[in-house]
């Protein structure tokens, strides 16, 4: 029997300018920087993450600024469509007006009995703010420094939304793999919710028709939280079963971390909930400086001058 999920761990997406990303997730949306580190697969590119105040599992959006010309991405099949972060229903009427004072276009709806403000970010990634009951719930922890009061801040993630050229092959992998249970449909939007429900609990898929392409502007991967190494072996096997090849566990520094396309083409990862992002820095100075794996320390200076110029994210004087 294959291990069940409370739901998703990060979500990460490929941005263009570093500062303008930083500026928008934390200057606007009010998470905090957490980390600054580089993508251990090019270590030429920063990884930023954004989150709570400490980073907890199912609260952090992760970025791969590609600042070198690196290639648009196009919207379609294969790819996860849009993030969606939990706010309370009584900031519903603060969060539309803080993102239309900020010159965001605003497209406020009705879903499946909940309030959704749905957006793009400055490089065209969607996200969704989902006014819902749950978000009392959420295990997060607020930050002090943040440009959005307390009562307002993001409350982790609500769910995602994939984009996929049929329902049943990836519908096969959400229940008969990760445990999670069809709840409804309405307009052509299938909604699945891991076992036990709750905040970050939600996947929602449509069918959408030519293939997407990744690059910036575009969600790159979804993951789903592990508890740990042990459960990510029983999930191989469970990927494995269903005929579908996950990669062998890489360790990520701040989790450990396990791969698998599903049929529909989006890129499934399975995280380990430790050891989390206070691993190499403090509480108190989470994203002040650029981290790097023990094992890239030696080319510090050569990654260094490799990097374009960031000077951290921007919070407007008098908003924090």
């Amino acid at each position: 029997m294959s291990p069940t999920t409370p739901g998703l761990h990060h979500v990460t997406a490929i941005a263009g300018d570093p500062q303008r990303n930083a500026d928008f997730y934390v200057g606007t949306l009010g998470l905090r920087f957490v980390k600054r580190t580089v993508n251990h697969d090019d270590p030429t590119t920063y990884h930023f993450y954004f989150g709570d105040g400490v980073g907890t599992p199912g609260t952090s959006i992760t970025f791969f600024p590609w600042t070198d010309g690196g290639r648009r991405g196009r919207a379609g099949a294969g790819q996860t469509r849009t993030a969606g972060y939990l706010i309370r229903p009584e900031s519903v009427d603060y969060w539309h007006d803080r993102l239309a004072d900020e010159g965001v276009d605003i497209d406020r709806t009705e879903r499946f009995g909940e309030t959704v403000l749905r957006f793009d970010d400055p490089d065209g990634i969607g996200l969704a703010l989902v006014a819902s009951d749950e978000a009392a719930d959420a295990d997060v922890r607020p930050w002090d420094g943040s440009p959005v009061p307390a009562d307002h801040q993001l409350r982790g993630f609500h769910g995602v939304t994939l984009a996929v050229p049929a329902f049943d092959p990836t519908a096969s992998v959400l229940t008969d793999v990760l445990g999670y249970e069809r709840e409804d449909e309405v307009d052509g939007r299938r909604r699945y919710r891991a076992n036990g429900g709750g905040p970050r609990s939600v996947v929602d898929l449509v069918e959408a028709d030519g293939r997407g392409q990744s690059g910036v502007g575009t969600i790159h991967h979804v993951a789903f939280e592990a508890v740990d190494v042990e459960e990510q072996e029983r999930w191989r096997e469970a990927f494995a079963d269903h005929e579908l090849t996950a990669t062998d566990v890489v360790d990520r520094e701040y989790f450990q971390s396990v791969y698998c396309r599903e049929p529909g083409g989006v890129l499934f990862e399975m995280a380990t909930t430790d050891p989390g992002f206070t691993v190499d820095e403090d509480v108190d100075d989470l994203g002040s400086d650029l981290r790097l794996p023990q094992w890239l320390e030696d080319e510090r200076e050569a990654i260094e001058a490799q990097l374009p110029p960031f000077d951290g994210p921007t919070v407007a004087s008098g908003d924090a």
